[in-house]
């Protein structure tokens, strides 16, 4: 069951006294025809306003559709030349931010790109927080309302921003992990975080746009991406279908780095995937230096071999104000090449010289004079120690992914490496600190948002679809706190680069810049 379009242009034959079919019935029996005879559900939002449409347009129109694998619904008539045209937006329901695209259906051409700050994030910036927060009194109401709309208000500047009508709006398609599209849908998450740990749906499916806030078309229809569990949500779904993992005939990893790791491990005949605690400590879930990729964060660091001298580069060339991601990955490689920091991560003041402050605890990285903030820079023996741990995690991740199924990491042709982490990382500097692999940096390809890459390729090519329930179908979840190997596997990892050095032949070892 597939359309090539999520528009189909539609001639009807006038009502008569010899054919007084409905409008609503002559319009389905067209839609019938261009879906090979699967139904079209038409919502009572749109039949109120189908017969003016109809005649405005003198039965030449074009009808926005959309579907969930199940079956299909008509989203808007228009006219079926100029004026109006369906619009979809495509979403990234981040935890920390949330990013969203405006497209039109009938071409594919994208209108605009924003994104926002999720405001979940002043009830707490971790998924937990905010799960606990929903079990108060209006608490789940207080989420969801508030990621809503702030949805709802971005996507209405983008729309009048370009001139166009909310009612054009009849697609979203929505891609966010298992507990953001709880909050979202105004599902209660708890049981998500208790044994034996189980999400309200898996397949939430097509939702209409006004049970959750969203007063654009009368008839619009969201789409959310599966989950596959409590810990392997939509976002996932929509990074494989973007990456093709789905497609490949030799296996590859998807890496998406975020409030969580996520790895999915596979080919076109299997996959199998998991999660893991990896990412808090490099955007400031757990470090204070460390921020979200956003202007002002240090996102490059380079160390200059013959002074020894560190150099920052900020995105958007402003005063630094903390280290993203890949700005504290580099920054760890360099001490570690430098000197400064020796295999268990600890300080060597030795070479810290000055930086380091005279209780040991911090190094300053940038001094109050140069930050944004007119506070120093420094980093903590504390927020290192998180670093290592994550570092460790990431690397046993995928170290446990491979071999559950008989492979090595050597094996595996490329790495798919998503989000902004994905797009900013070096791997040489990840492999110097052992979270990644000692492979050619060739093997790791950069994806950006794969999440909204995946949810744009859904408007955009209506056969994706088919694919969805397929790749979700298809994935085996590896749990990794029943994993008895796992944390004896971690415990090695969490040294600079590794405790097995010889994983990493081609890294320079510590103190040799």
């Amino acid at each position: 069951m597939s359309v090539s379009s999520w528009v189909l242009p539609l001639t009807l034959t006038p009502p008569s006294l010899r054919d007084n079919t409905a409008d609503a019935d002559r319009l389905a029996a067209a839609l019938r025809r261009r879906t090979g005879g699967a139904p079209v559900a038409l919502p009572l939002e749109l039949l109120r306003e189908l017969p003016d449409a109809l005649r405005a347009a003198d039965w030449r129109v074009r009808c926005a559709l959309f579907g969930d694998g199940e079956g299909w619904v008509a989203t808007g008539v228009f006219p079926g030349e100029a004026g109006a045209s369906p619009l979809g937006a495509a979403v990234d329901l981040g935890t920390t931010r949330v990013a969203l695209r405006l497209l039109e259906l009938a071409s594919g051409r994208v209108l605009a790109e924003s994104g926002f700050d999720n405001p979940q994030a002043a009830v707490g910036p971790d998924v937990l927080t905010r799960i606990h927060h929903a079990a108060t009194p209006a608490g789940l109401e207080e989420l969801a309302v508030a990621v809503r709309r702030a949805l709802h208000r971005e996507l209405s500047a983008l729309l009048a921003a370009h001139g166009r009508e909310s009612r054009e709006l009849t697609h979203l398609a929505v891609a966010g992990n298992t507990a953001m599209t709880h909050l979202f849908l105004g599902l209660e998450p708890g049981r998500m975080i208790r044994e034996p740990y189980i999400p309200v749906v898996n397949r939430p499916g097509l939702v209409a746009a006004r049970d959750v806030g969203l007063s654009f078309a009368p008839a619009a229809r969201v789409f959310v991406f599966p989950n596959i569990g409590s810990y392997f949500g939509g976002d996932l779904i929509a990074g494989i279908l973007y990456a093709g993992l789905h497609r490949a005939s030799e296996p590859a990893i998807l890496i998406d780095v975020g409030t969580n790791a996520e790895v999915v491990l596979g080919t076109r005949d299997w996959m199998i995937g998991c999660a893991g605690a990896a990412g808090p400590a490099l955007e400031g879930g757990m470090s204070r230096v460390g921020m979200t990729a956003a202007p002002g964060a240090i996102d490059r660091v380079a160390l200059e071999p013959a002074t020894g001298r560190l150099s920052f580069h900020t995105i958007g060339g402003l005063p630094p104000r903390g280290f993203c991601g890949s700005g504290m990955i580099d920054l760890a490689a360099c001490l570690f090449r430098a000197g400064m920091i020796d295999a268990r991560g600890r300080f060597v003041p030795a070479a810290c010289g000055g930086r380091l402050t005279t209780d040991g605890a911090r190094l300053v990285l940038v001094p109050a004079a140069a930050s944004a903030t007119g506070e120093d820079l420094s980093l903590e023996q504390a927020e290192l120690d998180s670093l290592l741990r994550s570092k460790a995690a990431m690397y046993t991740i995928l170290e446990t992914l491979c071999l559950s199924v008989g492979l090595r990491l050597e094996d595996i042709g490329t790495f798919y490496v998503a989000g902004s982490f994905g797009c900013l990382i070096d791997p040489r500097s990840a492999a110097t600190i052992g979270m990644l692999p000692d492979l050619p940096p060739e093997r790791f390809v950069p994806l950006g948002n794969s999440s909204l890459e995946g949810a744009t390729l859904l408007l955009a090519q209506p056969g994706c679809l088919e694919e969805i329930p397929r790749i979700r179908d298809r994935i085996t979840y590896l749990e990794l706190n029943v994993n008895a190997d796992f944390m004896s596997r971690f415990s090695a990892a969490k040294f600079l680069p590794h405790t097995d050095a010889a994983r990493f032949p081609n890294r320079p070892r510590g103190g040799t810049p």
